[in-house]
């Protein structure tokens, strides 16, 4: 099992989320964070005043999938969610031990 996390522009959430349920994923978590890479941020002007905007708003999804089909889930991420542009984002992939549904106590897959 792995665990696909993807940190996207805000804009582009709606179109991964529905492409990954598209091809069947059931479930995900979507949390809004801030962060920087080679982007490094943004000036902006408030009230006059020009400011340095470090870290920047955007959307960690999380998903729990079976490694059959990791090459699906990383393909359409990656359609959904490229323009081309600098701060597209980045997905990870980690290993998953196991999973458990606390409602009914299945494990494995099965609790995916």
């Amino acid at each position: 099992m792995k665990m696909v996390t993807a940190i996207i522009k805000h804009f582009r959430f709606d179109d991964v989320r529905k492409a990954l349920t598209d091809i069947g994923i059931v479930g995900m978590t979507a949390i809004e964070v801030k962060g920087f890479g080679r982007q490094k941020g943004h000036m902006e002007v408030y009230r006059g005043v020009e400011y340095e905007v470090r870290f920047l708003p955007k959307v960690k999804i999380e998903v729990a999938i079976p490694d059959e089909q990791l090459d699906k889930v990383l393909d359409v991420i990656l359609k959904s969610a490229k323009t081309g542009d600098i701060g597209d984002g980045k997905i990870f992939i980690y290993d998953l031990q196991d999973v458990i549904r606390i409602r009914t106590g299945e494990r494995g897959e099965e609790a995916i």
